[in-house]
């Protein structure tokens, strides 16, 4: 890569540990408030982030990691997310995601017809952990 000041530093890490570090040009995450896009020299953020997908792109290639939550950080080109869990594109398991979300999905359905809020909110949101990872992995 070019000099420092002209790619940014990202590093994900989770209560298991460091999930992913690399440099790029290029960082896209969802956060509460929205879409935003990252590159070097960027003014400091300090963002909760979505159940979605976070994006670095470095070079001609660009790294999706399945991101569970979260917060963001960036200052002087250094980029860290706090994530409640996180998988690299390579590291799902799809079969397991898939398998996820048919029991969040059969959750959801029981929930509902016996009108309890609680189980409903955590299995929605098990849902879309779950489909997250799936899209991931396929895109």
């Amino acid at each position: 890569m070019a000099d420092n000041a002209s790619v940014l530093s990202v590093s994900i890490v989770t209560p298991d540990g460091r999930v992913y570090e690399n440099q790029g040009t290029f960082l896209a995450v969802t956060t509460k408030l929205g879409q935003l896009g990252i590159m070097p020299n960027h003014v400091p953020v300090i963002s909760s982030l979505e159940v979605d997908v976070v994006r670095v792109k470095h070079g001609e290639d660009e790294d999706k990691i399945a991101v569970n939550g979260g917060f963001l950080e960036f200052s002087n080109n250094a980029a860290t997310i706090v994530a409640d869990s996180a998988e690299r594109q390579d590291d799902i398991d799809v079969a397991r995601a898939e398998n996820a979300r048919q029991r969040a999905e059969a959750t959801i359905k029981k929930a509902q017809a016996a009108h309890d809020a609680d189980n409903l909110a955590r299995a929605q949101v098990a849902l879309r952990r779950a489909v997250n990872r799936i899209n991931v992995a396929k895109h």
